[in-house]
């Protein structure tokens, strides 16, 4: 790809995030501000419901105070209390209590729940309206929701109760109103936004239930009891999941394919006196405005985008234009410095950075033949600092399972004098064993190049293995950290090998240390030990995050590492070990799925020093899991 290309793509590419970022920025403020907007006028008209509602009770309850109060309620109350009254005489008062007081529904209870009168229903005269005699102070009660029967079905009902009571015995009055159109008809929507109520009156959703205000500029029939609903249907779902909730629901409603015809509806729920769902009422506001407000940002960005694209193409041809000849200057000249002609100049003149670019290359080359001295010795220096460096690290990792054995020995204080002097005893065997490998740890870094010979003995490699994994147990469980679960496989019994065991020690422990440090997040750590025709395998297994096709390859490079913090020696000091024992040493890995170590040793070594060699103890010694830490 050339460079006009890439700096043709390079500027689209700017362009379009650039206008894309701005664009959506818009549209997500102008979607945020349109839904507070939306927000506040819902809630300043469920505001207006509420205190219409309020009203409307104390209405009611003033009402049916007022029919309590009167002369004559308070004479059916003294008649209805002698005995063997004739209650049929007050069949049709509350008829004449409903008429004189404006209200829908008016009704007469004797003291012991016997309807007397009543002014919706009158064929239920006689039955037992137990409900209300179930409260014996309803004189401080306020007005409430009740599904009320009439001849035809259900109505909700907007209701208060008062008493006139006679001695112990008690005259209920029960009024309301009908929570219909008319009620609805008596909000002051804003422009667009409608207002529904759902009379929740039977167990599944009906249609015919919903009612809708008039909307701003028409005229309610006054004969109609409720406004139909066009396609009723679409609030089912909205409706029922209010029933199954009996919480507010927001939820939008595309009336067609086209949003621009969606609207947002807010689902309050209207319960009655003992908390049962007695209707939902419904603000809707239309998403017109947003839609096609976002359509209009949506435009403008795509006719800012192109014409920005436009202008790019061609400030981008001319920029690559100037640029490309010098460019091409610079890169001929560099090839002649590349093939050894260190004084190359080359001609080009300007102010711009193109200019300064070729006098800064031609100073350069003027100076580079005197500075190549310098510049190996500044390279020696580098390496020097970066060994230093490399062996700061080897010596202050050690510190870890010292620090580790420091902290058991304080916490064994409080453990009894024989348990403490056990862990004492291991402790200080461990602090020895670490200080003692301090000594050996600058010598081996600086000899890794040429790696001390092994000096063979017979070695254990289940018993190495274990002893390498012993150093790292207080990290598997610490507190805080993620759960390392080590497992084993060991053939036993399994053949000793003429080995080194301070060096096999140490390949296991960096095998180790690389296999936790695969594992931030936890996971299995497998050992597995057996016997193959005259030699020992040994695999090392994680379930880490796995290396790629290239990082395997590399693994074993001496400074190459994987890690942000790795040395990149563990691995490399791992190979030489395998190599100085004849062995073999591979990796196998799928990425995302772990990765496994697997070496293999002969049994017997044809270069053995003499047998002086086997009194070297088979077991290794502690060596620090510092120097473990150089494993990537």
């Amino acid at each position: 790809m050339s460079f006009r290309t890439k700096l043709l793509l390079i500027v689209s590419i700017t362009i379009l995030a650039s206008v894309s970022v701005v664009a959506y920025g818009v549209t997500h403020y102008t979607r945020a501000a349109f839904e507070d907007l939306d927000a506040q006028r819902t809630e300043a008209l469920v505001a207006q419901f509420n205190k219409e509602f309020e009203q409307r009770g104390k209405e009611v309850v003033r009402q049916v105070k007022n029919i309590a109060e009167a002369n004559i309620t308070e004479r059916m109350a003294l008649d209805l209390a002698r005995p063997n009254a004739d209650q049929s005489t007050y069949v049709s008062d509350a008829n004449g209590a409903a008429q004189d007081h404006e209200l829908d529904f008016v009704e007469f209870v004797n003291y012991d729940g016997t309807l007397i009168s009543s002014v919706q229903y009158p064929a239920r005269v006689g039955y037992k309206n137990d409900w209300v005699t179930a409260s014996k102070n309803w004189n401080d009660s306020q007005a409430f929701l009740r599904k009320e029967e009439v001849p035809d079905g259900v109505s909700l009902s907007l209701s208060a109760v008062r008493t006139n009571s006679v001695g112990d015995k008690s005259l209920y009055i029960i009024g309301g109103r009908r929570m219909d159109a008319k009620f609805l008809e008596s909000l002051v929507l804003p422009p667009g936004m409608r207002a529904l109520l759902y009379r929740n009156l039977e167990p599944n959703f009906v249609a015919s239930s919903l009612t809708e205000s008039s909307k701003p500029g028409e005229i309610a029939n006054p004969g109609d009891a409720a406004k139909p609903v066009e396609n009723p249907e679409r609030f089912q779902a909205l409706i029922e999941q209010v029933q199954h909730d009996a919480q507010p629901l927001v939820q939008t409603i595309d009336w067609t394919s086209n949003p621009v015809d969606a609207e947002t509806f807010h689902a309050i729920p209207l319960k009655g006196r003992n908390n049962e769902l007695l209707g939902v009422f419904l603000v809707g506001s239309p998403r017109k405005d947003l839609v096609l407000l976002t359509r209009r940002i949506i435009k403008t960005s795509a006719a800012v985008a192109a014409a920005a694209l436009f202008v790019g193409f061609l400030l981008s041809l001319w920029v690559s234009a100037r640029i490309t000849r010098p460019v091409e200057k610079l890169a001929e000249g560099a090839r002649e410095v590349a093939s050894g002609r260190w004084d190359t100049q080359i001609d080009l003149r300007g102010r711009d950075e193109i200019g300064q670019l070729a006098k800064a290359f031609n100073e350069m080359t003027k100076t580079l033949s005197a500075q190549r001295e310098r510049l190996v010795q500044t390279e020696r220096v580098a390496a020097w600092r970066e060994l230093a460096r490399r062996l700061a690290h080897e010596l202050r990792n050690p510190l870890f399972p010292m620090q580790i054995t420091i902290e058991n020995l304080q916490k064994a204080k409080q453990l009894e004098a024989k348990q403490f002097l056990e862990v004492f005893n291991e402790s200080t065997a461990t602090l020895k064993a670490e200080l003692a490998n301090l000594n050996t740890i600058v010598t081996r870094f600086s000899d890794f190049s040429k790696m001390p010979a092994p000096q063979f003995s017979r070695v254990n490699v289940n018993e190495s293995l274990r002893s390498a994994l012993r150093l790292f147990e207080p990290q598997f469980n610490e507190v805080g950290k993620p759960t390392i679960t080590p497992e084993y496989f060991l053939t036993e019994p399994l053949p000793e090998i003429d080995a080194d065991p301070d060096l096999l020690h140490r390949a296991f422990q960096n095998l180790v240390l690389n296999a936790l440090d695969a594992m931030p997040a936890g996971g299995t750590l497998t050992l597995r030990t057996s016997e193959s025709s005259g030699s020992v395998r040994i695999e090392v297994s994680d379930t880490g995050k796995g290396l790629t096709p290239e990082e395997c390859s590399r693994l074993f490079t001496p400074y190459y590492t994987t890690k942000q913090l790795g040395t990149g020696l563990g691995l490399a000091i791992v190979q030489s070990v395998v190599s100085d024992h004849h062995g073999t040493i591979s990796v196998s890995s799928d990425e995302g799925h772990g990765a496994k170590f697997r070496i293999e040793l002969p049994l017997r070594q044809t270069d053995r020093p003499p047998a002086a060699s086997d009194d070297k103890p088979s077991t290794t010694k502690s060596l620090p899991s510092a120097l473990a830490a150089a494993s990537d």
